[in-house]
């Protein structure tokens, strides 16, 4: 493991070096992170550990999901701190409906201002049969946005499979896209999409300025998501030329749910294909 990871720094370091500086002098930098969902089972074991490998295998942020909603005050501060001594950021948060809850929304709040995030992205919205129900889905989205803007967090939307196939003749993805505040993010997860059969670039398109950040999970039919990041039917390079022409990405997200590798190695390998696919 330990030599991997050196052969890829040294990799990664070496596309850097033979990277034009007109990418940084033209282009805005766009950060990528991790989804910690990826290494979920690591960060069962030692969470300050594993950040500790993220951090060193060149990542520049991390999303916590769900989990983090158990912590304490003071454990977030614990998390915070060592975010920052690794140069860490955490622009997002991965949460359930509790944090859009009237019971869990201050909770919430208190624990991503004390991660540093800039969105609070809901990743579960039950189970909604109808357009009603999205909508009411839509409804909570904005209720929460509301409310989290007086803290200077905005909400967000993180898409799966089920928000691309029609109910009663309508996209869910199209009726909380319509029916939210533009302020409300749409967190795309490319590889949902496109195992649905829909055109990520044509969402981004349509969507401008709400694509804050994509979850970078790849797919393909012989391989579903055990495929590692390129390895996919996504179209990398277009939707990357949408998310940072049109779609207002502030931050990328590789997340991996699963490889023939470890969960560790699988999240480095991912990154060393993200800079060589990005940069070309």
């Amino acid at each position: 493991m330990t030599e991997f990871l050196h052969l890829s720094r040294r990799c990664l370091l070496a596309a850097f070096a033979a990277t034009p500086l007109v990418v940084f002098g033209k282009k805005k930098h766009i950060p990528v992170g991790l989804e910690l969902y990826s290494v979920r089972e690591e960060l069962k074991k030692d969470l300050p550990a594993t950040l500790e490998i993220v951090a060193k295998q060149g990542y520049e942020c991390v999303e916590f999901f769900s989990a983090y909603f158990d912590w304490t005050p003071d454990y977030a501060k614990t998390v915070r701190t060592q975010l920052d001594s690794l140069g860490l950021k955490c622009y997002s948060t991965h949460n359930g409906l509790k944090s859009y809850s009237a019971e869990g929304i201050d909770k919430a709040i208190e624990l991503n201002g004390l991660l540093g995030t800039r969105y609070i992205v809901l990743a579960s919205a039950g189970d909604p049969k109808t357009a009603d129900g999205w909508k009411k889905v839509a409804e909570t989205l904005n209720q929460g946005n509301e409310k989290f803007q007086k803290s200077n967090f905005h909400a967000g939307y993180h898409n799966h499979d089920v928000e691309w196939h029609e109910v009663d003749g309508q996209r869910p993805m199209d009726i909380l896209a319509k029916e939210t505040d533009k302020s409300v993010v749409l967190q795309l997860d490319v590889g949902t999409c496109v195992e649905a059969g829909q055109d990520p670039v044509a969402w981004i398109e349509k969507n401008p300025g709400r694509i804050k950040s994509l979850h970078l999970k790849d797919w393909s039919a012989a391989g579903g998501y055990k495929v590692l990041f390129g390895e996919g039917s996504a179209p990398w390079k277009k939707i990357f030329a949408a998310a940072e022409s049109v779609g207002g990405v502030e931050y990328y997200l590789i997340e991996q749910e699963g490889s023939q590798y470890t969960e560790i190695e699988t999240a480095d390998r991912c990154l060393v294909a993200f800079h060589n696919i990005h940069k070309s």
